[in-house]
């Protein structure tokens, strides 16, 4: 049932290989970047891609890492010629911060702002601002609070207020109902694929290592549910978009019995204790980015997600949008390829870079 969901490149019947990759197969640099006054400052982790052309800053959604953005940044730099920061967000990935619990787009907001000028100082190239799911929603909000100098360009990845304000009343509901613990980084990567979350074999190989870690189990600690999940397919992820929960007894994954000192797998981010901020985080958003004076680039996993404000602009022509092929929420990561081409027309369209030589017909999506 679920081999619907991997890519085509692997064959039916093929042995699937779910071992994790490292970010070096699609980043030119890995950096932690510290911001904050000296006695008291946050860390931030970077990947970088790229040497010329405009900024492209990639913000994930809820409960993942830059790393969701590995595969789609091959992608966009064999088109066009671009520059790639991709941060871990507050209390996701990689990042330690003093207040790991704070989830307000104000502060997300200015720690974004903070990394990029720690990084590039008060002349940053162009840059153009690209956000996934609630990555998205913080995208809006430092465009439409100009928090980055020399931002050309907006681009928000499956958010739309109406639909996501529609789903806050589940999502507590999905997230009791995911693996608590894997029992091994691989498991976590079949889990992930068998059960719809990253519909992308080869970017869960490189994004679910920035989504879990390993964790020492302790004396007390009662066994928990571990993966892999058996074929049952949750048609959206962990994002605020996730409308279903797969709640049957016989799929559910199986306990582990686990020992003192045995490592098991956990999540990086309890998300549920986030849910005071969800609310926050996308109301309002649709009106922000209509106002947003800058070019603006929506792209969606199914024409069902425009709310009523949106569909107004999009026929008023306020900003470019593109259905994609079906796929879950995790868009970038679902379908690579076609974002960046989606990305790619964008930056062409308004000037903000050239093609790529090997990928000129890059042109043709802007005619």
């Amino acid at each position: 049932m679920w081999q619907d969901n991997v890519d085509t490149e692997h064959e039916v019947g093929r042995k699937l290989d779910f071992s994790p990759v490292s970010w070096s197969e699609y980043f030119d640099q890995m950096e932690d970047v510290s911001v904050g006054p000296a006695d008291c400052q946050d860390s931030f982790r970077i990947y970088k891609a790229g040497s010329d052309g405009p900024l492209l800053v990639l913000l994930h959604g809820g409960g993942h890492s830059a790393l969701s953005w590995a595969v789609f940044t091959t992608a966009i730099a064999s088109r066009v010629t671009c520059r790639v920061l991709a941060m871990d967000l507050r209390g996701h990935g990689s990042s330690l911060v003093r207040q790991s619990d704070d989830f307000s787009t104000q502060t997300m907001s200015s720690d974004v702002a903070n990394v990029i000028r720690a990084c590039y100082g008060e002349t940053p190239p162009p840059i153009v601002v690209i956000g996934h799911g609630v990555g998205g929603a913080i995208a809006v909000h430092i465009a439409s609070n100009v928090l980055l100098p020399n931002t050309v360009g907006l681009v928000a990845i499956d958010v739309v207020e109406g639909s996501a304000m529609d789903a806050l009343h589940s999502i507590q509901n999905f997230l009791k109902g995911r693996p608590k613990a894997f029992k091994s980084m691989d498991h976590a990567i079949e889990w992930s694929v068998k059960s719809g979350q990253i519909r992308n074999l080869e970017s869960a190989r490189v994004s679910m290592v920035g989504q879990i870690k390993r964790c020492e189990v302790e004396e007390d600690d009662p066994p928990e549910p571990a993966g892999p999940a058996t074929d049952v397919v949750v048609e959206r992820n962990e994002e605020l978009y996730d409308q279903s929960c797969v709640n049957n007894e016989e799929n559910a994954a199986s306990e582990v019995n686990v020992n003192e000192g045995q490592s098991v797998f956990k999540w990086r981010i309890d998300l549920s204790k986030s849910e005071k901020y969800w609310d926050g985080w996308f109301r309002g958003t649709s009106n922000l980015f209509l106002a947003c004076n800058l070019p603006k680039l929506l792209l969606l996993s199914g024409i069902n997600r425009l709310d009523r404000d949106l569909s107004i602009g999009q026929m008023q022509g306020k900003f470019m949008m593109q259905v994609l092929p079906p796929c879950g929420h995790a868009v970038q990561e679902d379908k690579p390829e076609k974002v960046a081409e989606a990305v790619a027309a964008f930056l062409l369209r308004h000037k903000f870079t050239e093609a790529v030589r090997e990928n000129r017909s890059c042109d043709s999506f802007t005619r």
